[in-house]
């Protein structure tokens, strides 16, 4: 029987043709801002590459994802991950190569930990002799590995963890135990079901005075599961922790010791070690470096967090272009309805968020460069000069750039109304599997203390000499504010880029002077200063964000070069951005002086006139980005703009429920047409029991 259905098409104006003109209607050079943005390591090219193999293959294909059980997803996530695998042999690729496919595939998957906390740590807090014998096996797949730090019973506070590694010194061997239920390691990914080895964080215990004494949390190496079986190794216990909001195909895990032995060469010895003769401490040169992995992971993070917002962004700039709402109500006659995206209600959540992706990306691109020339410095000079200004931005930046990447999706979604919520929309997986980041990898708010701290230590040393030569990038801001403290700025914002800069450096200063006021003159307690604490953290992580994309549009050259009327563009997001982010905050700029009421109030309108001029360039844009529609998996942000053909389609003809035909009766048991009671009655309960996938046993699956 024909379906009318496909003979029917969207009222007019259609979503192709809306782009279209939305598009001739910027003079923005899409295909040269796309290279300024993504052409290290030949981003471009690269997933262009990339794409062409993955999309054809079917079990890359993302349209069912949404109506997949866990347990299936976790099935598919293991098969795709090995699928990587066999073709980066296939096709020769490097590491690169497999990092564009992994974010193309867009899935926390079992193999994730991997490449990134795993192989950092064999890389970066290892021995030469550890590192010859463990870098080629995990560069050669021949152990699966994961991380193992967070626990039950604590995460962001390392410090606090409980689990154990007891030096012997009669076996010269370290015993790994969890002596609580907290003490169990919990959330580390890849563990679950599928890696047989792991970086394990414990409190190196050694003996000292008849007792033992901890020296702190370290990192061992150990092998967690039979390499032929991929079963639990004695004394050890390991399972899934269960559903979670996203990541469905990674498998998070539980594991706890008893008394478990590892060799003196599992403690890794870069920095730090135990002499296994007379069991003696050998402290590492900076406590830090013993944390470097997690400061590199913070550091991706940073990297990544403009990507998935610029996704988001993509999404609703194209769609609040294509939907119409309403006529103008000061329009004479039958005016056509607008589109959304010209309502400064819908503008001000849309257009600051796409000025952010922007300076997201040249925060992302500055924290790239200090976290390698930091840890070239290290390696090559041991020079740790910089170590400690790294990891207070990269906790800060972790702590803002990951709260505006995830706020921001969920703010697209709802300015995108009821199609937001739907699963045409690709919103629903990107906003589940990115909410994790502001939690992992140290709380948001509890590492912002970390920054805040560094800040503190600055000032007081500062404020202690006022001569003092700076060492640290802030000094010289600092200095400038403890000589100035008591004149009132007024920084002309409005008409002076430079003075925008100088007002979020001296927010900053201010914030930081009554930080160290409070803290070391005052002696208050730490705790009672948390509040205070996040909101310096916050003002200085912001002043960053503002300073590196002043530095990209208007202190230097662009490296690649934009032409001028695209540059002008980035110029004009520049001050959106700053001007917005200045605007949420406006109390802490005129509690410090660094501008007057009569000034602030110039804001908001400054604002609105900013948009303006964004928003015909908004579609060219996003566009800029290049994100494909394989990754987006999005009917409302396809770059056609055939967003209603495509929604229907999705439910009409894709979605597996209507499928099926269903006995609403209610007298009867049977639930589809056709299957019987008792059928329905046996499928009700397996699936009720969870007994429906492939059991512990390792039979066959349930037929249903």
């Amino acid at each position: 029987m024909a379906d009318f259905t496909d003979k029917l098409r969207p009222a007019e104006p259609q979503g192709s043709s809306i782009l279209s003109q939305e598009r001739e209607g910027s003079n923005v050079n899409v295909d040269q801002l796309a290279n300024h943005l993504l052409s290290r390591n030949d981003f471009l090219k690269r997933q262009k590459k990339i794409l062409s193999i993955l999309e054809p293959i079917p079990i890359f294909c993302k349209k069912n994802q949404l109506n997949m059980a866990r347990p299936d997803r976790y099935h598919l996530g293991l098969a795709r991950a090995k699928t990587l695998r066999r073709l980066s042999l296939k096709h020769g690729w490097n590491r690169d190569d497999y990092i564009m496919a992994d974010y193309l595939m867009d899935e926390m998957g079992p193999y994730a930990l991997q490449a990134t906390m795993f192989a950092t740590s064999i890389r970066e807090q290892c021995n030469d002799e550890q590192k010859a014998y463990w870098e080629p096996k995990v560069e050669n797949w021949e152990i699966i590995g994961c991380y193992g730090q967070t626990e039950l019973g604590h995460g962001s506070n390392v410090k606090g963890i409980e689990c154990q590694a007891r030096w012997d010194p009669k076996t010269k061997e370290f015993i790994i135990h969890s002596p609580t239920i907290t003490a169990s390691k919990w959330w580390n990914g890849a563990l679950g079901r599928t890696a047989n080895h792991a970086i394990v964080v414990a409190q190196l215990l050694l003996p000292e005075n008849g007792k033992y004494k901890s020296q702190g949390p370290h990192q061992f190496i150990v092998q967690i599961r039979d390499m032929k079986t991929n079963k639990p190794l004695g004394g050890i216990v390991i399972g899934d922790i269960g559903p979670k909001y996203g990541y469905p195909g990674m498998d998070n895990g539980y594991m706890l010791f008893d008394q478990f032995r590892v060799p003196h060469s599992a403690l890794l010895s870069k920095y730090s070690g135990v002499d296994s003769e007379h069991g003696t401490y050998m402290k590492p040169d900076n406590p830090a470096l013993v944390y470097g992995s997690l400061t590199f992971v913070r550091a991706q993070i940073i990297m990544q967090a403009r990507l998935v917002l610029a996704r988001a962004v993509t999404i609703a700039a194209r769609y609040l272009s294509i939907r119409r709402q309403f006529s103008d109500r000061d329009s004479k006659g039958a005016a056509p309805e607008q589109a959304v995206l010209n309502y400064p209600t819908v503008q001000i959540r849309i257009l600051p968020l796409l000025a952010t992706t922007f300076a997201l990306h040249y925060t992302g691109e500055a924290m790239y460069k200090l976290y390698y020339g930091t840890r070239e410095a290290i390696e090559k000079k041991g020079d740790l000069s910089r170590l400690a200004e790294m990891h207070a931005a990269s906790s800060g930046l972790k702590s803002l750039c990951t709260t505006l990447a995830a706020d921001g999706i969920e703010t697209c979604r709802r300015a995108m109304g009821g199609h937001g919520f739907g699963g045409g929309s690709g919103m629903i997986a990107l906003n589940n599997e990115y909410l994790s980041k502001p939690t992992v990898e140290g709380d948001n708010w509890m590492i912002t203390q970390q920054t805040a701290a560094y800040l503190i230590k600055r000032m007081t040393e500062v404020a202690k000499n006022p001569s003092l030569k700076p060492t640290e990038s802030v000094d010289v801001q600092f200095l400038d504010f403890v000589a100035n403290k008591s004149r009132a700025r007024d920084y002309d914002i409005l008409s002076s880029e430079t003075e925008l800069v100088e007002a979020f450096k001296h927010r900053a200063s201010y914030l930081s002077y009554q930080a160290y006021h409070t803290r070391v003159v005052e002696k208050k307690p730490w705790t009672s200063m948390m509040l205070s604490l996040h909101r310096l953290s916050r003002a200085h992580s912001e002043s960053l964000l503002v300073l590196n994309f002043y530095n990209a549009v208007f202190a230097s050259t662009p490296d690649p070069p934009l032409d001028d009327k695209t540059l002008a563009i980035m110029r004009i997001l520049f001050r959106l951005f700053a001007l917005f982010t200045l605007d949420t905050s406006a109390s802490e700029f005129l509690l410090s002086k660094a501008l007057s009421v009569e000034r602030l109030a110039m804001v908001t309108p400054a604002i609105e006139e900013l948009m303006a001029q964004v928003r015909p360039h908004a579609v060219k844009l996003v566009d800029a980005w290049s994100v494909p529609d394989y990754l987006l998996e999005s009917a409302l942000g396809s770059y056609d703009g055939d967003v209603y053909n495509r929604l229907f389609h999705k439910a009409h003809k894709e979605n597996p429920l209507n499928m099926l035909t269903f006995n609403p009766d209610w007298k009867s048991e049977e639930i589809v047409m056709g299957e019987g009671e008792e059928n329905a009655r046996r499928r009700l309960e397996a699936l009720a029991l969870g007994t429906t996938g492939h059991e512990q046993s390792g039979g066959p699956r349930s037929k249903l």
